[in-house]
């Protein structure tokens, strides 16, 4: 198991690219190129795709079986193609799905690298909690020393607490860092007091925004936003934000 896997119930890679044009929908494209994905990775053999009501427009899914505690997925829709791995025994055995999808659009799906609105590369964490996620999140992390007084006060609960922040990587901020963190507790379960076991959602995403430079690969864009990724989980990630909140669940 990757040293992720032991930090949460559990973790996964995606890999998203923005398209500042709309992408192939023919069925002769979109099949080529799901069975040419398939030829490497023979496990994803469920296609389908799902309909937005009212858009007009349909994703198309492949993936693997839900049932195995692992699972690869790739989705392509009007303008946006997304490959994902949870509970990856390895996330270069992610990175080689996501670098393999980069190195087929551009010959199946005409994707050029100045079609690149934004290209993602994302970790993302789930944690299993019975309770109040929002309480148990400012608790875990803080809400800043200007504001955890407020928690002290009598009959005070909180109600929605999900930290985010974005920061630039780079003076132009075309390439950014964003943390954000996703509780699903609502204000009618807290009055009753009553919490089904849900999952406290962790993302950590580095971006890159616009079109390549003339020369460079979405492959090797992506594999310095990982690069980048690996460094800040280690420096802050992990330490400031994941431990504290496996901690804290530990402790309830």
């Amino acid at each position: 198991m990757h040293p992720y896997g032991s930090l949460a119930d559990d973790f996964y890679s995606n890999m998203i690219l923005n398209t500042e044009m709309e992408l192939p929908a023919g069925r002769d494209t979109v099949l080529g190129f799901c069975e040419r994905v398939q030829r490497t990775y023979p496990s994803m053999r469920n296609f389908y795709t799902r309909d937005h009501e009212g858009k007009g427009t349909s994703d198309f899914v492949l993936e693997e079986d839900k049932d195995q505690g692992h699972q690869r997925w790739l989705n392509i829709e009007r303008r946006r193609i997304c490959s994902g791995y949870i509970n990856p025994t390895d996330v270069d055995a992610a990175m080689e799905q996501h670098t393999l999808v980069l190195e087929l659009i551009p010959y199946m799906l005409s994707v050029s690298p100045l079609d690149c609105e934004a290209l993602d590369f994302t970790t993302g964490f789930d944690f299993n909690y019975r309770g109040n996620h929002d309480e148990l999140v400012a608790e875990a992390l803080g809400m800043g020393s200007r504001f955890d007084p407020v928690r002290e006060i009598p009959g005070v609960k909180v109600l929605n607490f999900e930290p985010s922040f974005t920061l630039s990587l780079e003076e132009n901020c075309r390439r950014q860092a964003r943390l954000m963190i996703e509780t699903r507790t609502s204000a009618y379960q807290v009055r009753r007091g009553e919490f089904p076991e849900e999952q406290i959602s962790v993302y950590f995403t580095i971006r890159q925004y616009g079109s390549l430079d003339h020369g460079t690969t979405y492959e090797q864009t992506l594999l310095e936003l990982k690069e980048k990724s690996d460094e800040l989980m280690d420096e802050f990630v992990i330490s400031q934000v994941l431990q504290p909140l496996a901690q804290a669940i530990s402790l309830k």
